[in-house]
C-alpha cells in the first residue's frame, strides 16, 4: 500500500482545480458568444446578409456613443472653418444619401426613423464613415482625391451605411468586453503575468478581432452594393473605387493582419455580386428613368 502523501495532493488537486475553473470559463465564455447574447441585426436582402451577430451592448448605448463622438467631430471641424464649406460637394453628398436612405428599410425598417445626418469634413483623409443611428461623415479628400463619380460616392456611402445597419460597432464593442471579461477570469484563475496576458491579448486580435472585422468589411461591401443599386446608382462603380483605391495606395499590411480585406480580394468578390445587384439598378432605372451621374 501507498500512503498518500498529502502535499502531493494537495499540489495535483489544485492544479486540477484551476484547470476546472479555467475550462469552465472557457466553456462559460463560448456559449455566451456563440449563443444567448446572438441576435440578427438586419434581415437579408438580395445579396444574403443574415449572419447572427454577438451583442452584450446594447443599441441605446452604441447610438449615444456614436452621436457624442460625431457632435464632437462636428465641433472640431467647425472651429477649423472645415465642415460643410463646399456648399456644392455638400448639397451633391445630401442628394446622393437622399436616394440610398429610403433603401434602407429592406435591411432594416427601423431605420426609416433613425436622425440621418450628413456632414462633409474638409480634409486631404481619403475617408467616409457612418456612425451609429445613421450620422454620415465624408471626407472631401475621398471625393477629390480619387475625383470619384456620383455612383461612386454611393457605393462608398451604401458601404459605410451599411456598417451602422448591421451594428458593426455595437458588436466590436461587445467584443471586446467580452474578451475583457474572459482575460480578467483568466488572470485571477490562472495568475498570468502581465506579459503573458499582453501575448494572449496579441494573439486575440490577430486571431479573433481582425477576422472579424474583414468579415464586418465584406458584409458592408455586399449591403452597399444593393443599397446604391436600389437607390439608382450604379453598382459596377464598387469596382472601378477600389481600382483607384488601389492606384492611390498601392502599398498596405498582409491581408491577415489588415482590417481591411486586400482590395483585389474585395474587387473579386463583388464581380461575384453582379448578378445578384445589376437587375436591381436596372429595374431602378426602368421605373425611375435614367439618372444623369456625374
Amino acid at each position: 500500500m501507498r500512503y498518500i502523501d498529502m502535499k502531493e495532493f494537495h499540489t495535483v488537486t489544485t492544479k486540477q482545480t484551476m484547470r476546472m475553473k479555467t475550462l469552465l470559463i472557457a466553456c462559460m465564455s463560448a456559449a455566451m458568444m456563440t449563443g444567448c447574447a446572438t441576435e440578427s441585426t438586419t434581415q437579408s436582402g438580395a445579396v444574403g446578409a443574415d449572419r447572427k451577430q454577438f451583442m452584450i451592448v446594447s443599441e441605446e448605448d452604441a447610438q449615444r456613443a456614436g452621436s457624442a463622438q460625431y457632435a464632437q467631430l462636428k465641433q472640431q471641424a467647425a472651429a477649423r472653418g472645415a465642415l460643410n464649406s463646399d456648399k456644392k460637394q455638400y448639397d451633391r453628398l445630401v442628394a446622393i444619401a437622399n436616394n440610398i436612405i429610403p433603401q434602407t428599410a429592406v435591411f432594416r425598417s427601423d431605420a426609416l426613423s433613425w436622425k440621418w445626418e450628413i456632414s462633409l469634413f474638409n480634409s486631404d483623409e481619403i475617408n467616409a464613415f457612418c456612425m451609429p443611428g445613421g450620422k454620415i461623415g465624408v471626407y472631401s479628400g475621398l471625393i477629390n482625391k480619387l475625383k470619384l463619380t456620383d455612383d461612386e460616392i454611393a457605393v462608398v456611402m451604401g458601404h459605410e451605411i451599411a456598417h451602422a445597419l448591421r451594428e458593426h460597432s455595437r458588436e466590436q464593442m461587445s467584443q471586446a468586453l467580452g474578451q475583457q471579461a474572459i482575460f480578467a477570469g483568466l488572470s485571477i484563475l490562472t495568475g498570468m503575468n502581465a506579459t503573458q496576458l499582453d501575448v494572449l491579448q496579441q494573439a486575440a486580435t490577430v486571431g479573433l478581432t481582425l477576422p472579424h472585422s474583414r468579415k464586418d468589411e465584406r458584409e458592408a461591401d455586399r449591403i452597399g452594393l444593393e443599397l446604391a443599386a436600389r437607390a439608382g446608382f450604379n453598382p459596377r462603380a464598387g469596382i472601378s473605387v477600389w481600382n483607384k483605391m488601389l492606384a492611390a495606395d498601392g502599398s498596405g499590411p498582409p491581408q491577415f493582419l489588415s482590417t481591411h480585406p486586400a482590395p483585389e480580394s474585395r474587387i473579386q468578390d463583388m464581380e461575384a455580386l453582379m448578378p445578384i445587384v445589376m437587375p436591381l439598378y436596372e429595374d431602378t432605372i426602368k421605373n425611375k428613368g435614367h439618372r444623369n451621374h456625374r
